[in-house]
C-alpha cells in the first residue's frame, strides 16, 4: 500500500488519511467515491444511494428497492434518469442489475457501472 504525504489530496480535493487503512469492503469504498464523482459533476441535478433489500421490524418482514435496482439513481440537469451500479474491481452485475441498466438506456437515460470516478468521468463526459 502507497504512504502518503501530509496534505495530499485524491482527485475530487478531499484530504487523505496518511495513515495506511486496509479495505474489506471494496465497494463499499467504490461507492463513496462514485457519490463524490457524481454530486460534483456539473451535469448531475442529483443523485441518492438507493438502498434495496429486506429486513424484519417486530414480527414484520418488510422488502424495500426491487431486485436489480442500481445502487445510485438521479437525474441529470438535462431531465433524463441517471443509474449508476456500482462494483468493487472485481464484481460482476447479476442479470437483473444488467436488464436493468438497459430499460434506463432504452428509455433514454444515461446507466452505466462505475468502480471509481474515473467511470463516472468517462461515462459522462459527452454530457
Amino acid at each position: 500500500m502507497t504512504d502518503f504525504h501530509s496534505g495530499a489530496t485524491d482527485l475530487l480535493g478531499d484530504a487523505i488519511s496518511p495513515t495506511k487503512r486496509t479495505n474489506d469492503r471494496p465497494e463499499a469504498a467504490a461507492l463513496i467515491e462514485v457519490l463524490k464523482a457524481l454530486r460534483a459533476h456539473p451535469a448531475v441535478c442529483w443523485c441518492e444511494r438507493q438502498n434495496t433489500g429486506a429486513a424484519k421490524v417486530g414480527n414484520r418482514f418488510i422488502r424495500f428497492g426491487w431486485p436489480g435496482c442500481s445502487d445510485v439513481i438521479g437525474q441529470l440537469r438535462d431531465g433524463r434518469f441517471l443509474a449508476c451500479e456500482v462494483k468493487s474491481p472485481t464484481g460482476h452485475l447479476r442479470p437483473e442489475q444488467a436488464i436493468f441498466l438497459e430499460r434506463i438506456r432504452s428509455a433514454g437515460g444515461v446507466a452505466f457501472v462505475a468502480r471509481d470516478c474515473l467511470d463516472v468521468f468517462a461515462a459522462l463526459v459527452s454530457i
